[in-house]
Order: structure tokens, then sequence, then C-alpha cells
């Protein structure tokens, strides 16, 4: 392991007992420096952002007793200490990463991570604006090119994202119109969100909160091929049927209590559920995709083809202003990412 000389604790944000955010749950606290495994690099954390996941764990999973839970699972950083094992890193180097569910998150000075599932960060990218990134460009492609398969339809291929104004609706946008030749659909309900999805690439901009079918008749789109659905999938399920070809492709990310999936049936549509985290839980044979697809979005984001998502910006990676934005993610009207940077 290469060593470095580093603080024997740091600081970090945490909570013990699952609230909603109103009750201020998430505190300032002090824990032990992490010691990284064989396969980990240890990263001084520059900047986080904040996803869904984070307000969904702290608002229903108690800490272990006795012991303070770290949420966050997007960071940028620098690399303090390799492990034994680890190849092609080094102290000082700039790393993105999403981490892993079962592992202290990303709220703290210091955290370890498999080096499998990071990779060096965009070179023209500030830590803020490249940890917006990580976990929604790894959902975005994998759902994009491992469950939908993108790159294999017909020229006149459509897909339609549910709510595109999102994170990860924000980079799947740009993945499909800029590597694919799909054309690109996104929905949006406000005027500010919908802009923001045509800023990303999208061909067209229509409101899921009135019916779909009337807006994508409007446009001349007969049927839609292949469909992302990031947020209530339930809620829009007829719908999504009804506008999908037979044999088309449907993908979702959310958690809907209820899914009727009987209704897909009849056209034979195909279900795909895209879980970034599968790959890090279950140390699946290949978890190094998840470093892959990282240098690749970086390599991107250098050309110019893509671009960070990070939408507000906070300063000081502190408790107080990860309250502040997992408000505004628990709100559900974001507008790409809460950044939050350590200076």
């Amino acid at each position: 392991m290469t060593t470095q000389t580093l603080p024997t604790e740091m600081h970090a944000v945490g909570y013990r007992f699952a609230h909603p955010i109103e009750k201020a749950t998430l505190a300032d606290i002090i824990l032990p420096t992490p010691t990284p495994n064989d396969d980990d690099l240890l990263v001084e954390v520059k900047a986080v952002s904040v996803n869904p996941v984070d307000v969904k764990i702290r608002g229903n999973v108690d800490a272990p007793e006795g012991q303070h839970k770290v949420l966050g699972w997007d960071a940028a950083g620098i690399v303090r200490q390799v492990g034994r094992h680890v190849m092609g890193f080094q102290p000082g180097d700039r790393v993105w990463y999403a981490g892993a569910l079962d592992r202290p998150g990303s709220n703290g000075q210091f955290q370890c991570v498999n080096a499998k599932i990071a990779s060096a960060m965009p070179k023209t990218l500030s830590f803020a604006d490249a940890a917006a990134m990580p976990l929604t460009a790894l959902t975005a492609w994998e759902l994009l090119f491992d469950r939908l398969k993108a790159g294999l339809e017909p020229e006149s291929s459509t897909l339609l994202i549910v709510g595109a104004a999102g994170g990860v609706g924000s980079v799947l946008t740009q993945l499909a119109k800029q590597l694919t030749s799909l054309t690109v659909i996104g929905t949006a309900s406000r005027p500010e969100s919908q802009a923001w999805v045509k800023e990303m690439g999208a061909d067209h901009v229509i409101d899921h909160a009135q019916p779909l079918k009337p807006q994508l008749d409007a446009l001349g789109v007969e049927a839609v091929t292949h469909v992302a659905s990031l947020n209530h999938t339930e809620a829009h399920l007829e719908q999504l049927v009804d506008c999908l070809i037979p044999q088309g492709k449907l993908a979702l990310i959310d958690d809907p209590e209820q899914l009727d999936i009987r209704k897909l049936k009849s056209k034979s549509i195909s279900l795909h559920w895209e879980f970034m985290f599968t790959r890090s839980l279950y140390s699946t044979t290949d978890m190094y995709q998840q470093h892959v697809i990282l240098a690749n979005v970086a390599k991107l984001i250098d050309q110019g083809v893509l671009k960070s998502t990070a939408s507000h910006q906070l300063t000081g990676l502190n408790a107080a202003n990860l309250i502040l934005a997992h408000q505004a993610v628990e709100s559900g009207r974001t507008i790409g990412k809460y950044v939050i940077a350590e200076h």
C-alpha cells in the first residue's frame, strides 16, 4: 500500500435515526479516518452531490446501533492512499466515483472506494462540476446501453424520457442525443425545466402532467420504440404502454409500490430495471465496467461532447448545506444536480 501521513480523525456529516429532513437529522460529527483495503483508494473528498437515494435512505434506514450513518454516493477528490492490489492509480490523482451502497458514503473528509468503480475525473471540470455526474452518468449509461441496448435500433427509433430534467434524465438526454441515432423526446412540466431539457439536447419536450399520446401525435410521432421512465412509473404505465410500439422496450429506475406488468403482454413489451449499485453490491465479474464507463464519460466531457449537469452549488461540506440540498431533492422539483464543494 502506498501510504501518506493523514490525520487520524476527520470531519463528516451523519445521522443515527431515520427522520424527515425537517427534523434536521443530519449532524456534523468527528469519525476516525478510514483505512483502505487492498483493493481500495483512500480519497480526500473535495466535492459531493445529493441524489434521491440519499433522501430515501436518510428517511427510512436507521444507522447501526451506537453509530452514525454517513450518506453520499457521488464524489470528486484526490487520491491520498492506494491499496497494494490497486493498479493505475497513485496518490495525487484527481478521481470521481459513485461509491457503493453497502459502504460509508462521501459526506466526509475522507472516503474509501474500490478502485474498480472509480476513474480519473475530467481534466476540464472543477471538483464541484465533476461531483454532479458519476451516479447519474453510470445510471444513464447502463440504462441506455446495457438495458435498452441502444445503438442496435433502426434509424427511425424514438426514445421517450419521462422526467428528463432531473439528474439521470439530464445525462441520459445528452448520451442518447450525442451517441445514438434515437430521436429524443423528454418530458418536463414547468417552463424552466422544459428549457433545461432542451438545453441538454432533446429534440422535443412534452409535458408529463398532460396526456402524452396527443402531444406525441402533434409532433408527428406515431409510436415510441424505447421508454426510459425515471419517476412515477406506476402513474404513467398505461400511457407508456399505449405510446410504445409492439415489441418496444420499457426501462425504469424508480420503485413503484405496484406495477401490473400484465399490461405489457399484448404488445410483448420488454421490461428492464436499472440499479446502478448492482455491480458493486454483488461484486459482479464485470464490476470494472463502471471504471470504464466513468473513464469514457470523462473523455466525452473533455472533448466537449457532454457537459456537467451541476445546476446549484453550495460551499462548505457540512450538515447545514447538506440539509438544504436534501430539502431541494426531496421537493421533487430539482433541475440538474445540487453539488456541495469543500471550499
